[in-house]
């Protein structure tokens, strides 16, 4: 078990990390995150049994985590609502920006932000299929969806993507060159 870990953790780290670290934008909650599938990896192991890729079922379980994550994070803005009256006190987002992520191609950084306009559905659709280079059929493995399904998201996803994209566009002043997804 220990060496069939290890094999997982050497080949598929690093996509995990990235995987979960375009989802939550921030780079300690994506190493927790990491953290917290290779517990459940470790937990599941055992009853992993290859009908899809290991790096397919990591993935599964990697979405499975954010969605709990995101879950909870949206627990704990119920609660601050409640507290706060936020019509009195501006509250600005102090989550970072992509520059501070050293993207440095305002077309990437754009699509980085434009990321938020997507459902957390289409953004690991688009994150699996064009940052990590899944295949349709990977994705839907991972996802536990038809490939119809995850073609569907994929185009919904790239329309969200296009249109949020056009109006940072606009709002940064930029020349009107096409937008490319």
């Amino acid at each position: 078990m220990e060496e069939a870990f290890q094999t997982l953790y050497e080949k598929y780290h690093q996509d995990l990390f990235q995987f979960l670290f375009y989802m939550v934008k921030d780079r300690e909650q994506a190493e927790d995150l990491v953290q917290e599938v290779y517990i459940r990896v470790l937990k599941s192991y055992d009853k992993f049994e290859g009908r899809s890729t290991e790096k397919t079922w990591l993935f599964s379980i990697a979405r499975h985590v954010a969605i709990d994550w995101f879950r909870k994070q949206k627990t704990i803005r119920q609660r601050l609502v409640e507290k706060f009256d936020w019509d009195t006190n501006q509250v600005k987002d102090q989550s970072p920006m992509p520059d501070e992520i050293a993207l440095q191609n305002e077309q990437i950084q754009w699509i980085y932000q434009s990321l938020d306009a997507c459902t957390l559905d289409q953004r690991a659709v688009i994150i699996m299929r064009y940052i990590q280079g899944l295949s349709i059929q990977e994705t839907a493995e991972a996802l536990s969806w038809s490939d119809s399904k995850v073609k569907t998201t994929q185009h919904r996803a790239i329309k969200a993507l296009k249109k949020s994209m056009a109006h940072l566009s606009e709002k940064e002043g930029a020349n009107n060159e096409k937008i490319r997804v």
